[in-house]
């Protein structure tokens, strides 16, 4: 086999393989199909028994360590015609020479396994069909690797990149990439695109050293442990409260409505929150620190002192603190709250399906700021202004308040979407206001009486009489409401229907429509189970139900930009896709309201230009990434409707909107594991202009979005300044925010 000549690297990657054969071999310094499997992280056994065959050249039933290094050098090395030749031979499982329509189709059928992806039979068979009939050039019934290579060829970059996913598993580690996150904190490029953040940031820290160089100097005359412990408690006066202000959920809303949205970063509310807090640690320990060191300089050195070390720090001898000699005390006390918050508060405890834990630990902040009021004499001076507007924030979020504003409000409708989503259908006061994007905290007696939860409403303002939210199960709350409602008979509840009915004649019609199609797509769903499996019974998805529940906000986020943007581009990543929802509906019904129709021959027109809009908003991307093709299900029927839209009545909605959908967990065209299935759909796709996986006309891209085609594309666009609003993973938002400080974009990542 003639390959590529051997280079550093290639020595490089020797060595790593040897290591990882080894490792993946153990004792017998043979790979078998089990562990081959494994290995390249195959699901199904038509890949892996190809893979296997070919890569087991002596026909041993083992692999070997030179015919892995062989086979995959080949992959990474070898010739266009030598890979080629190797995706030929794994889809010709007879080795007859050629490729009938049944290995094609088994193979295509591995293809969908592999990326996790659910056709029925005769979508399979159309699949095959269509790549079948574009390969085989002579018509002879069969497909040879001539014909293989020319319909291959007609995807430009495939060949040149094929199999490299097979074999990355077997790169060794970048290392040169180890610190990369780390040092882009201290570039000229990052201040730039994080102006206002880093201004915050070098304010704050400033603002902090200066509080505790002034305190050192007034009690320069006493002990250096003294002057550090009060250097801290000082540091410690001003960021307890600050922490509280930065957590003013109704002042933060209200001004982002101001001019000083443009100036403070408002979006990096709960970064400087929790960041604070942890300031409050590090100064809590210092000032404790420092502490203990004093009480131990002052009755060690004075000799004529007859106080001990452990009665300064434990009792109230000194008379330190606001009520007299409670200073040491309460400290301690204040010390033990504080870890708790802290450690509970730590992400592997709120991501961990135990929200629950740092939404009770954090209540500890009642008890924690009534001590350190006590404890320090002038703390009160710190905290009384942003006390006041805390309590008067707490009283506006109550429950009574709440009921005298609103009245009741329930859950009139449920709908129990894949992946373990669950829609609530919530009853809209007539007086409750909000924008695209903007959040609330539901609390549902019936799962928790006293827990209030925040979600994106994912529902557009202009819709009358209901709001959506849309709540992924992924923690304790979260899944025992989805069971509730799974479990939920609607029988018992006789009068939900009648009340719901009364409720729901307030509706738009024109968003009613999208909520009866849920319904519908509910049954056809439930129908398509039953056709496969008659002997089991479907389970109900939708339900109308009257269920009560209490109601806290809106407060707003960065998306109530995106009207006021040139060209907005939404990212969300699974259910992260909620407040992008609320925003395409809300897009949709400006365009509809101001839409014509002929009374005489139902000719449809808009009489208004672009710049007439109630917004700047002069082109809008939205792209949704899903790992698993049933998760487009959640918002299917929204997005086919303003497809209809877009198709139906060509005009500025038309140019307005354009959508892209990526699935991760499919395979791309260059792995060998998704090259023909990928073809055959994009074969299927040219010929009936519809996407195969999720129906609708934008095609789903296997895959993750590569940022810089995408921005690249927006940018040679020219639609004027450009903004990304993301919501979803802290890791993808990261990859997202970076690229898009390549292309000079403005970034927002919603926060709550």
């Amino acid at each position: 086999m003639q390959t590529g000549p051997m280079t550093a690297e290639d020595a490089k990657w020797l060595n790593w393989l040897e290591s990882k054969f080894k490792e993946i071999a153990g004792a017998d310094g043979k790979i078998g199909q089990e562990e081959f499997q494994k290995a390249l992280g195959l699901r199904k056994s038509f890949f892996t028994e190809r893979f296997f065959e070919l890569f087991d050249v002596d026909g041993s039933g083992d692999i070997k360590q030179e015919g892995l290094i062989l086979g995959l050098r080949m992959l990474l090395k070898g010739t266009h015609a030598q890979k080629l030749q190797f995706l030929f031979d794994v889809y010709d499982a007879d080795g007859s020479g050629s490729i009938d329509r049944d290995e094609l189709l088994n193979a295509l059928k591995a293809c969908m396994e592999e990326s996790s992806l659910s056709l029925s039979a005769e979508n399979l068979e159309d699949l095959t069909d269509a790549l079948f009939d574009a390969a085989d050039e002579d018509k002879s019934g069969t497909i040879t690797f001539e014909e293989l290579r020319n319909e291959i060829e007609k995807h430009p970059g495939v060949i040149e990149n094929l199999t490299f996913s097979v074999a990355q598993w077997l790169r060794p580690p970048d290392k040169k990439n180890d610190g990369k996150s780390r040092h882009r904190y201290f570039t000229i490029d990052y201040c730039k695109n994080n102006l206002r953040k880093v201004i915050y940031f070098l304010v704050y820290w400033i603002l902090n050293a200066v509080l505790f160089a002034v305190a050192m100097y007034q009690y320069r005359e006493y002990t250096v442990w003294l002057m550090f412990a009060r250097g801290g408690g000082l540091c410690l006066n001003f960021n307890c409260a600050w922490v509280l202000v930065l957590m003013l959920r109704k002042c933060i809303t209200f001004l982002r409505m101001t001019k000083l949205c443009h100036v403070l970063p408002f979006d990096q509310h709960i970064l400087f929150h929790r960041m604070t807090g942890f300031a409050i640690a590090f100064f809590a320990v210092e000032h404790t620190f420092a502490h203990i060191g004093n009480a131990v300089a002052i009755t060690v050195d004075n000799a004529a002192n007859e106080t001990q070390a452990w009665e300064v720090l434990f009792t109230t001898v000194l008379g330190h603190g606001l009520v007299e000699g409670s200073a040491y005390i309460t400290g301690w006390i204040l010390m033990i709250i504080l870890i708790v918050i802290v450690i509970c508060s730590l992400p592997f405890v709120r991501r961990s399906g135990h929200f629950e834990v740092f939404y009770w630990t954090h209540m500890l902040y009642v008890p924690f700021w009534i001590l350190l009021i006590i404890h320090c004499d002038i703390f009160w001076m710190f905290i009384v202004g942003p006390g006041v507007i805390f309590l008067l924030e707490k009283v506006s979020r109550s429950k009574l308040i709440k009921m005298v504003r609103y009245g009741d409000t329930y859950i009139e409708g449920v709908n129990l979407l894949p992946s373990g989503v669950t829609h609530l259908v919530i009853s809209r006061p007539t007086n409750f206001r909000y924008r695209p994007g903007d959040y609330v905290f539901i609390q549902i007696p019936e799962i928790a009486k006293f827990e209030w939860h925040p979600f994106t409403i994912s529902s557009a303002p202009e819709m009358e009489g209901h709001i959506w939210l849309h709540v992924r199960s992924a923690g304790h709350w979260t899944r025992k409401l989805y069971e509730y409602f799974d479990k939920y008979d609607v029988n018992t509840a006789q009068n939900a229907d009648q009340n719901t009915v009364k409720r729901r004649r307030g509706t738009s019609n024109k968003f009613v429509k999208i909520e009866q199609a849920y319904s519908r797509q509910n049954e056809v769903r439930k129908s398509r189970v039953s056709r496969k499996s008659s002997n089991t019974p479907s389970k109900e998805t939708h339900k109308d139900v009257n269920i009560k529940c209490f109601i806290d906000g809106p407060y707003g986020t960065g998306t109530r930009e995106v009207f006021d943007t040139e060209h907005a581009v939404l990212i969300g990543a699974g259910i992260g896709v909620t407040p992008m929802a609320s925003i395409l509906q809300s897009v949709w019904y400006r365009f509809s309201e101001k839409r014509q129709t002929c009374p005489n021959c139902d000719h449809v027109w808009y009489p208004i230009d672009e710049e007439e809009m109630d917004m700047n908003l002069k082109k809008l991307d939205f792209v949704w990434i899903n790992r698993d093709q049933k998760s487009f299900e959640w918002f299917l029927t929204l997005l086919n409707k303003l497809e209809m839209e877009q198709s139906d009545h060509c005009g500025p909605l038309e140019k307005c909107i354009q959508m892209h959908m990526y699935m991760t967990a499919a395979q791309k065209k260059t792995d060998m594991k998704g090259i023909g299935l990928q073809i055959a759909l994009d074969l299927m796709y040219e010929k009936n202009k519809r996407d195969l996986i999720t129906g609708l006309r934008t095609k789903t891209e296997p895959g993750r979005p590569n940022w810089n085609k995408i921005f690249k594309a927006i940018k040679n666009e020219n639609k004027g300044k450009v903004k990304v609003f993301f919501c979803g993973a802290p890791a993808l938002g990261k990859t997202v925010k970076e690229a898009a400080a390549k292309f000079g974009f403005a970034f927002s990542k919603e926060n709550f």
